[in-house]
């Protein structure tokens, strides 16, 4: 049988190369010891060069090989290396791969020595070469080096299962069927009495099984039929069954294999998505994987709780993984809890030349081999994002999917009006909302030249174009916006009240607009999180602010616009606009107020005055499923006595929520609070620590910006500074393990205002 064991600890890291390193041994006294995942420099949070991580690296681990495993075949798996990684063993190549963002395996089995100590070195090369996509011009994210994702041994039979594909024809039959195709390396013609068997597991129990199939080639194709009783994976219950694959010799077990799968339809049509048969609207955001201080660098725990955020706190359906593929951890978690993928190889508008292109080709062959038995993935990205048509590359990454996987429809995001449609979905970055200031401001800033502006725009109530006036086609297509808002009107979590709402009714307005249309099959928005970007892009300090959130996982006003639009049996939520204060506003006043909520109706009281209740705006909005409250009556005027506020929130008309405003907010409390309470030893875990600023109403001060010191003591360390600012009222940290069980004590202080405030987080 096959025998994985991690290997994230225990390793040895040089910013450097050095030629002799590679035959050499490990110098304790010239390396630092490190776990995986792992970033080549941790960085500032803003105002970095950011060529600082473009360099080329040494990771060196001991590895002992069972004696047992001679005869057996060893490999090193690697979840993903920043850039191109050089893989040697004892002083010998043992392997290398090109690009950051897929897995690679490398075999060590002539080069091991069995029984005994061996060195594995790995050279990894960080800097952005244009043999490699996305690289070769500008582009708009950063590309974090070093081993940022883990790596596993794996000790196989000679002979052992390879790749698998699980298929479920006719999911939405009564009785359904599965088929798995499953490779099987190491075969020869002299092999004989192999069989392979498959059962279906839910949990602990089979539901069914098949007899065993004699293997006659590379690839051996299994069958259950007539299964009764089984459920549908759905966004609401995203039930995950298991293929459990076995390889046997003679009737010995050799190999084994266990996939999670689920049975679904997903289909992309002229008139919207389906899935099982119902038609959804999409809601979604784009997400980048990095993260403050460490880049890509996070474990586990981390990458769940990102698709935690965008499902449960955010409420959306549909992610976009801008601009390449993800973290395994972060697929599966979309797995369990049905949040639907658009997973896309990497690039960013430029194409290069033929090697590059070749590079581009493996980039879909590895994501879709990687990732195909994931239900949350509906649509495959085999397109340069925002690239030029190209119609020999883009017919082979198309032809290339659809053989790899005939289950999943292909797209190819785009800005270009009438870009050769070659893909299954028309999907395209449509920046045409401007506000209603300027006629297709998109073109202006992106230097675009191919918006067709023969058409006028209302920035009031055209949010998006007709999906016509885009695809140029004379009949309709699916069709999908993967982008829209982000930098047409950057926004900072702490920016003037006036700002922060206007952003926040641009993804409004989008959003309306996508549900208004049938033609368009929903509207994913850029982007769920601001993140680190090249000095040709951002605000100067190396920062896109394009989020709904910041990058700290914090959310500004923009993330209600999505939080409010869950059914009142998730959550109640009713955020106004506001940060209450006569004078945030240019002229002064508050008005007009918008409140975003998925109440039926909301009262306002403005000192002791009742000034009303107010229902959802539906005639702005008329598609969104919970439209905004807007309140325009003035509350007084300049120089009058400013009030205290309460905001009461209705659903059937019973009140659901209260939220109190103070007319004179003075810092109260420090809250400070960690996602999990509970981590784990082995590899290194994470959590999230938030400290919040409030006011004697527990609302948080918008533009507190006092400093706090972290200390971390026990069996953790903090990630990034101990010193810290508050950003607008509110800051996090990460807290990591060390692999150790036991205590991780944190203590955040800020003597000017408030006392400590002391955590102790388990580690077990």
């Amino acid at each position: 049988m096959r025998t994985i064991l991690p290997l994230n600890d225990q390793w040895f890291y040089l910013p450097e190369y050095v030629e002799r390193e590679v035959s050499a041994g490990i110098d304790a006294s010239r390396y630092e010891p490190i776990q995986l995942p792992h970033t080549n420099v941790e960085l500032p949070y803003n105002y970095f060069d950011d060529k600082a991580f473009q360099f080329i690296s040494t990771y060196k681990r001991e590895l002992n090989i069972p004696a047992d495993a001679k005869g057996k075949r060893v490999y090193v798996d690697f979840e993903g290396v920043m850039t191109y990684a050089q893989v040697f063993l004892n002083g010998l190549k043992a392997g290398e791969h090109k690009g950051g963002y897929t897995p690679f395996s490398v075999e060590l089995t002539e080069l091991a020595e069995y029984g005994g100590p061996n060195v594995l070195t790995v050279i990894v090369d960080s800097t952005e070469r244009d043999d490699i996509p996305p690289f070769g011009a500008v582009i708009d994210y950063l590309t974090y080096g070093g081993i940022y994702r883990e790596v596993q041994l794996r000790i196989v039979e000679p002979v052992h299962l390879g790749t698998v594909f699980v298929q479920t024809p006719e999911p939405l039959a009564a009785n359904k069927a599965v088929r798995v195709v499953v490779e099987l390396e190491g075969i020869s013609d002299q092999q004989d009495d192999l069989t392979v068997a498959l059962q279906l597991l839910d949990g602990a129990s089979v539901k069914a099984e098949t007899g065993l199939e004699a293997v006659t080639a590379a690839e051996v194709t299994l069958e259950l039929k007539e299964l009764g009783g089984l459920q549908l994976w759905d966004i609401d219950d995203p039930k995950l069954y298991e293929a459990k694959l076995t390889l046997l010799r003679s009737g010995e077990e050799l190999d084994q294999v266990t996939v999670c799968f689920g049975f679904r339809e997903a289909e992309f049509q002229p008139d919207g998505f389906y899935l099982n048969g119902r038609k959804i609207k999409l809601l979604g955001l784009n997400r980048h994987q990095s993260y403050p201080y460490v880049g890509y660098a996070m474990p586990k725990r981390a990458q769940r709780r990102d698709a935690d955020v965008l499902k449960e706190e955010l409420g959306l359906n549909m992610v976009r993984t801008s601009h390449y593929p993800q973290s395994r951890h972060f697929l599966d978690r979309c797995d369990e809890i049905g949040l639907l993928v658009f997973e896309e190889i990497p690039g960013w508008q430029h194409i290069g030349g033929e090697a590059w292109k070749e590079q581009a080709v493996r980039d879909v062959e590895d994501m879709i081999i990687r990732d195909r038995n994931h239900p949350s993935i509906v649509i495959w990205g085999v397109r340069i994002n925002e690239s030029q048509d190209d119609h020999d590359l883009y017919t082979r990454t198309n032809e290339l999917a659809r053989k790899l996987d005939p289950t999943r429809a292909t797209g190819g995001v785009r800005y270009i009006v009438g870009s050769e449609l070659l893909e299954d979905v028309y999907t395209i970055n449509d920046f045409v909302h401007d506000g209603g200031h300027k006629k297709y401001l998109a073109k202006e800033i992106r230097n675009f030249d191919t918006y067709d502006d023969t058409e006028g725009v209302d920035g009031e109530t055209t949010g998006l174009r007709q999906p016509s006036l885009v695809t140029k086609l004379d009949h309709p297509v699916p069709y999908l916006v993967t982008e829209y808002n982000g930098h047409m009107y950057p926004t900072k979590r702490f920016d003037q009240e006036e700002r922060v709402m206007e952003h926040a009714l641009r993804h409004t307005r989008v959003q309306n607009a996508s549900y208004a249309d049938e033609g368009i099959a929903g509207a994913i928005g850029w982007c769920a999180f601001d993140y680190n970007t090249h000095a040709d892009f951002g605000s100067g300090d190396k920062i896109c602010y394009h989020g709904v959130m910041d990058m700290f996982r914090l959310p500004k006003f923009a993330a209600s616009v999505y939080r409010s639009q869950k059914n009142v049996e998730q959550e109640i939520v009713m955020e106004p606009v506001t940060y209450w204060s006569r004078g945030e506003r240019n002229i002064g006043g508050i008005v007009p107020l918008v409140v975003f909520t998925n109440c039926d109706e909301v009262e306002f009281i403005y000192g002791h005055e009742r000034k009303g209740v107010y229902r959802p705006n539906r005639e702005k909005y008329p598609a969104l499923p919970h439209p905004p409250v807007v309140i325009d009556e003035l509350t007084g005027h300049w120089g009058m006595k400013w009030e205290d506020a309460v905001f009461i929130g209705y659903v059937d008309g019973q009140e659901v929520t209260r939220k109190y405003y103070s007319r004179n907010p003075v810092p109260t409390e420090l809250r400070v609070a960690a996602d999990d309470m509970v981590l784990e030893v082995g590899d290194w875990d994470v959590t999230r620590v938030v400290v919040d600023a409030l006011d004697e109403y527990g609302n948080v001060l918008p533009f507190y910006a006092d400093p706090v010191s972290v200390e971390v003591e026990g069996v953790g360390e903090l990630i990034g500074p101990s010193s810290l600012s508050l950003i607008g009222g509110r800051i996090a940290f990460w807290i990591r393990t060390k692999g150790e069980a036991g205590q991780i004590r944190v203590k955040v202080s800020a003597p000017s205002r408030f006392g400590p405030q002391e955590l102790s987080i388990h580690v077990q």
